[in-house]
């Protein structure tokens, strides 16, 4: 079997610990490792994904980062042929001390695209420390102890590499290029570009596309990796079952072509929100996720890659998860957990959902969309709806939401999540704490600790979310059903962190393939 696509029926090993093991793992190009690390190359200067097809330098020649904005920092530049703005992003979550957790914090900002606007380095550390209620000195101390770099040297690194995908993947002007990515200017985007990478923007796009990472015709298709193993069918099964007509359209078994999805999308809010669609496709051989997307997104792309990533969980480390999962279930090898590309949406969807079956949350979900959501225009005629903003239903009367068929408890719910967003008093992305955000939820008319938790996963992205009231889970734990049930099943899933969430869709997977109803707790549900 090719090392680059290993065998998915068993578990990940273990991410390298020693820089020995890092190197057999690069010598064998083993794509269950991308991202986990990369390798400096004191020779050239170059530093690789594992994956890297040129040939494997000597040992002595290596030196090992766990991140790219280290290596980086250690004055290596990126490599043209692997390219490693491709490679999935790594971040351990099983340390729980205070200071890792101000870092996962930090660095989940930093990641976000909307974060990386240039306001002068020291006022954006200061805003950057502010929201973690921290100073911006007690920041950098805690980035120097776990990483060895400074915040503004990692945030430097990703609007880099954002950059260079852009420059490599896409025909956008270099101007809008570094806008994109966050550069307050074309003058200081060249300077840090040439100073970084010893090449000037327009000669990194000339050396990208005589390196074959690009055809003329192909400019709007973006790649992003993942790590293998990755079960591409549960992926799109959960989204097919789930889709809302007008707005998405999931193919996990298409007659021809690549399976995936397409839909509509907005991205941002307001008067500076752009909308438009992408196609997603999976390179299962190639460990690849194959995005093209309307000529009106691409000023927002790198907002929309992060998306589009938290979507489809490219960035789950398979073999952190399986150390601790694999012991306790004996399938669900590759199953990621379900994202979205808007937090608001799924807690809609969620709510929406609260006690009935899959198929009646989705029809709600139709009727909400095609009343209350704008019209877009696609290549598909059955995608031709957005779905609808904070502020629509917000505004939206408590008549018009009955006429959908929406029960009273849930317009409620809709409209308080909906206002709650528009006054930003609530935010539902990756980069908001899960603790804090599902207080938020569970203040809110018609909002329990199920719902709170199922958003938790979906649109925070917290690995560690668990809906302790799901009877599937309990059936699976052999829990009786009673008033201690939740509390015995919070207990019983102690073993699973910090990736119960990861857990709950292996335990949910296994009830829906015994016949089993999944996802229905008392007194609410989800979507």
């Amino acid at each position: 079997m090719n090392p680059m696509t290993p065998d998915p029926t068993r578990p990940a090993d273990a991410a390298p610990a020693t820089d020995d093991a890092r190197y057999l793992a690069l010598k064998t190009r083993d794509a269950r490792f991308d991202g986990s690390f990369f390798t400096g190359v004191t020779s050239t200067g170059i530093y690789c994904r594992p994956v890297c097809a040129v040939r494997t330098p000597r040992r002595e020649n290596c030196r090992f980062f766990d991140l790219a904005a280290q290596a980086e920092g250690a004055g290596f530049r990126p490599c043209l042929r692997c390219r490693p703005e491709l490679a999935p992003q790594s971040l351990i979550w099983s340390n729980q001390d205070a200071s890792s957790i101000l870092l996962r914090q930090a660095i989940a900002l930093l990641d976000a695209p909307e974060n990386w606007s240039e306001s002068g380095n020291g006022a954006q550390m200061a805003q950057l420390s502010a929201r973690l209620g921290i100073t911006d000195r007690h920041l950098r101390r805690i980035f120097s102890a776990h990483l060895g770099i400074s915040p503004l040297q990692y945030l430097q690194t990703r609007r880099l590499l954002a950059a260079k995908q852009l420059l490599a993947d896409t025909s956008l002007p270099i101007t809008q290029v570094a806008l994109a990515s966050g550069f307050r200017s074309l003058r200081s985007f060249n300077a840090a570009f040439s100073e970084h990478y010893a090449l000037n923007p327009s000669q990194a796009r000339r050396s990208s596309r005589r390196a074959g990472d690009i055809a003329a015709s192909q400019s709007q298709v973006i790649r992003l990796g993942w790590r293998p193993p990755y079960d591409v069918g549960a992926m799109l099964g959960f989204l097919h079952s789930r889709q809302i007509p007008g707005l998405e359209m999931v193919e996990p078994q298409p007659a021809n072509g690549l399976p995936g999805m397409r839909r509509a999308v907005r991205q941002g809010d307001g008067e500076q929100a752009v909308t438009g669609w992408i196609d997603a496709r999976f390179d299962t051989p190639a460990a690849q996720l194959r995005l093209t997307v309307s000529d009106s997104l691409l000023p927002v792309l790198p907002a929309l890659i992060a998306r589009v990533r938290n979507l489809f969980d490219l960035d789950a480390d398979l073999a952190e998860i399986d150390a601790v999962l694999a012991p306790h279930f004996h399938s669900g090898v590759g199953m990621r957990v379900p994202g979205c590309l808007d937090g608001f949406e799924i807690a809609v969807r969620a709510v929406l959902g609260q006690q009935i079956t899959v198929a009646a949350a989705r029809t709600l979900a139709g009727r909400l969309t095609e009343h209350f959501g704008a019209p877009l225009q696609t290549p598909w005629p059955d995608i031709h709806r957005l779905f609808p903003t904070p502020l629509a239903l917000a505004q939206a009367s408590e008549d018009a939401l009955g006429q959908l068929g929406i029960v009273r408890q849930r317009q409620k719910a809709i409209r308080a999540i909906a206002l709650a967003v528009v006054q930003g008093d609530l935010r539902l992305s990756p980069a908001e704490d899960p603790e804090t955000t599902m207080a938020a939820l569970r203040a809110l008319p018609g909002i329990g600790d199920w719902t709170a938790q199922y958003i938790a996963m979906r649109a925070l992205r917290w690995p560690d979310a668990f809906p302790a009231a799901d009877v599937a889970l309990h059936a699976a734990l052999h829990i009786p059903r009673g008033a201690s049930a939740a509390r015995n099943a919070l207990a019983a899933s102690q073993v699973w962190r910090p990736w119960r969430s990861y857990a709950v869709m292996r335990t949910w997977a296994g009830c829906a393939k015994v016949g089993h109803a999944t996802g229905i707790p008392a007194p609410e549900s989800t979507e």
